[in-house]
């Protein structure tokens, strides 16, 4: 079984498995170079030559081809699914007495804990978030209808950051309607609380869906309105700064989305290192890990989005990721370091890195489109030796 997205020549190789190029290709009367472009992903078989090949490999045209199912065919028992039906709604009776916000912000917290640190977090996130979203919802709607104007703050305080939690797991696990809708609710949650920070933490959020859904503009217009704003909220001067950095990190994001290499550089010094000297990496503020360190991995993004990859490799041995609090941005930092030695064509080191990421984010590397393509990069461009350590990790990264 091979993993539903995975290209046309990539299937074609694995299912040649070790039997020569060649004699694949003089068997289906195609040139050796012909099949080779074609494993490259650098020409499209016409469907003779599809099927000839199907037929030489044993394997129906069809197992050639994508079998990612549509969308509307999500498995009901998928826990992005669960996820969604506690999102809308699919929770506790309505006379089911609701948990408590002390309860809540504890098991949200860990939650949030887990998540940042944990290797297997899809996995943790898998199991309790079901449970905690539907709590969270019957909490919310008891405490809209209800007199305790205290229980009523923290309960939306406590939904706003766990709904920031879910935009992140829906992002990754590409649900991205779903992500939208959490970074809507986080929004309301928090305007409700009239808590302006976690207002800043929810347009932080709203920030990263824009990017997620290719709106990198958007995303660096309402970061900069919501920076402007958090800078003259009455919040504490470290929160403020760390809410107003990581926002200005949302609108660097956008802009080098954006190709503009050198106006995203811009803002980075201009703005982020400023407001970063005046927060401890450990802080944390709304869960944005914004700090020193994360503004110096910024630094390395565009650098590697620019192409220019010897400067990102040199950026990165200044890096010291060890007072990151998310194990997350350490995942990042080590896939842009792998995707430099790709961009190299430095198999081997691309290789080590991967591997690397593996011992201590396997989920993380199974689930990245980044991490896919490298490994198949390696796999169909790679020396022998380097070709079959990519297939063996293809293979445990659910890939083939």
């Amino acid at each position: 079984m091979v993993a539903p997205d995975l290209p046309i020549g990539d299937r074609i190789r694995h299912y040649r498995g070790r039997r020569r190029q060649d004699a694949v290709a003089g068997l289906v009367g195609i040139s050796p170079d012909y099949l080779s472009q074609i494993e490259r992903g650098l020409k499209v078989p016409s469907l003779p030559v599809l099927y000839a090949l199907a037929q030489e490999l044993g394997v129906p045209a069809v197992a050639l081809l994508s079998d990612r199912p549509p969308p509307d065919e999500e498995s009901a028992e998928s826990a992005e699914a669960a996820v969604g039906r506690a999102l809308l709604g699919y929770g506790p009776a309505r006379s089911t007495e609701p948990v408590t916000a002390d309860v809540l912000r504890d098991r949200v917290e860990t939650a949030w804990h887990t998540w940042q640190t944990s290797g297997d977090r899809f996995s943790t996130a898998a199991t309790t978030l079901p449970e905690l979203v539907a709590d969270v919802e019957h909490a919310t709607r008891a405490a809209r209808a209800g007199s305790d104007a205290d229980e009523r703050r923290a309960v939306l305080r406590t939904a706003a950051d766990l709904y920031c939690l879910l935009r992140s797991y829906l992002r990754r696990t590409g649900r991205v309607d779903l992500a939208t809708l959490a970074a809507d609710r986080a929004m309301r949650a928090a305007e409700d609380a009239d808590d302006p920070l976690r207002i800043a933490t929810a347009q932080w959020n709203l920030g990263h869906v824009l990017l997620a859904a290719n709106q990198p503009a958007e995303a660096e217009e309402l970061a900069l309105r919501a920076a402007e704003r958090v800078a003259a909220a009455p919040v504490p001067q470290e929160k403020r700064q760390a809410m107003e950095g990581a926002l200005q990190l949302v609108a660097v994001v956008g802009a080098a989305r954006r190709r503009r290499w050198d106006e995203a550089r811009k803002r980075l010094l201009e703005h982020a290192v400023p407001a970063a000297r005046a927060v401890p990496d450990g802080s944390n503020v709304g869960w944005t890990v914004f700090g020193p360190t994360n503004v110096a991995l910024h630094a390395l993004s565009i650098d590697m989005e620019a192409g220019e990859t010897s400067e990102a490799l040199h950026t990165a041995d200044a890096i010291d990721t060890s007072p990151l609090v998310s194990l997350e941005r350490e995942f990042t930092f080590g896939l842009e370091v792998a995707a430099c030695h790709s961009q190299r064509r430095d198999d081997a080191a691309a290789l080590l890195s991967l591997l690397g990421l593996e011992a201590v984010a396997p989920e993380d590397l199974a689930r990245n489109p980044l991490a896919r393509q490298i490994v198949l990069t390696v796999i169909r461009r790679g020396r022998a030796m380097h070709a079959r350590q990519a297939e063996q990790l293809a293979v445990r990264m659910g890939l083939v």
